[in-house]
């Protein structure tokens, strides 16, 4: 069955670097990461991709299989190159080893807020919430841990959110708020607060936080540094679904950002190549103060 996979791979590998369509083995994702490429004046100009079988099921003559599929992308804008890395999981069903069926699982599942009120606690003036961030620990963290899971802490299904809070921890980030869980912002053995681990928790954590870690919203991406945040409300209804660590700049010198659940590497900030993009997403941009 992995040949079948691989064989995939390689049908599609050249619609990222090509105009031409086969539509017999037609990529939608290609001509979605070539278009959001193209009006950054970038290209890609080379494609690696390699697939993992995670499950295989065999009934009569269909199979169906979940894989995981990690590509990477290297980019050339103004005579800069980079490279962009992601990981999707894939389900694909094949009949008599023919391929009938290829579709991402799609991982941006919206996580309810807390049904408390994220609250701050009396902490405001102690000396011990006062910190340096180090934006330069912060991003190599996610540079390390951007496509694998630290045992040092939990991990989650919908990792997205610990992930960027590991981020800002290891960047010296304080926590505090225990052992309430709609207060502060924080991880204790098995148990943390709404804040670590919820998009939309983290995000207005952010909005009201006095103490500790901090941040403050800035109207444009371009405004971001290393190591800030970007939450993502994909369908634009006022629930952020998402968030991102800033942990490069582009030729333009917008920000490329890191994240878990889809897990990424120096991916354009817009998400607009992502499945869960829609023409509503809204963003917010902090930056970390400390």
């Amino acid at each position: 069955m992995l040949h079948l996979i691989q064989d995939l791979f390689e049908k599609r590998v050249n619609q990222f670097v090509s105009d031409k369509r086969n539509h017999k083995v037609f990529f939608p994702k290609a001509e979605q990461k070539q278009s959001a490429f193209s009006k950054r004046d970038a290209e890609i100009v080379k494609v690696k991709a390699a697939g993992r079988i995670i499950e295989m099921n065999e009934e009569e003559e269909f199979q169906t299989v979940k894989y995981q599929a990690h590509y990477q992308y290297l980019i050339k804008q103004k005579e800069i190159l980079y490279i962009e890395e992601e990981i999707e999981d894939r389900l694909a069903k094949f009949y008599k080893k023919a391929l009938v069926m290829d579709e991402e699982i799609k991982p941006y599942e919206y996580q309810e807020p807390s049904p408390l009120p994220i609250t701050q606690s009396l902490e405001e003036t102690d000396e011990r919430l006062s910190f340096q961030y180090n934006r330069l620990k912060a991003v190599q963290y996610a540079e390390r841990w951007w496509n694998s899971h630290n045992p040092a802490y939990k991990k989650f299904e919908n990792d997205c959110t610990n992930f960027i809070s590991q981020c800002l921890h290891i960047g010296g980030a304080p926590m505090r708020g225990y052992p309430v869980k709609g207060s502060g912002w924080w991880l204790q053995n098995n148990n943390w607060s709404y804040s670590w681990v919820v998009a939309h928790s983290l995000k207005l954590y952010f909005a009201n936080s006095k103490s500790g870690l901090r941040a403050r919203e800035v109207n444009s991406p371009d405004q971001l540094l290393l190591g800030d945040i970007i939450c993502y409300d994909f369908e634009g209804d006022g629930r952020f679904n998402h968030n991102t660590i800033v942990t490069g700049k582009d030729a333009n010198g917008m920000p490329l950002v890191n994240a878990h659940t889809y897990n990424s590497r120096m991916r354009y900030w817009a998400y607009e190549d992502s499945s869960a993009y829609t023409p509503k997403m809204k963003y917010k941009f902090y930056t970390i103060l400390g």
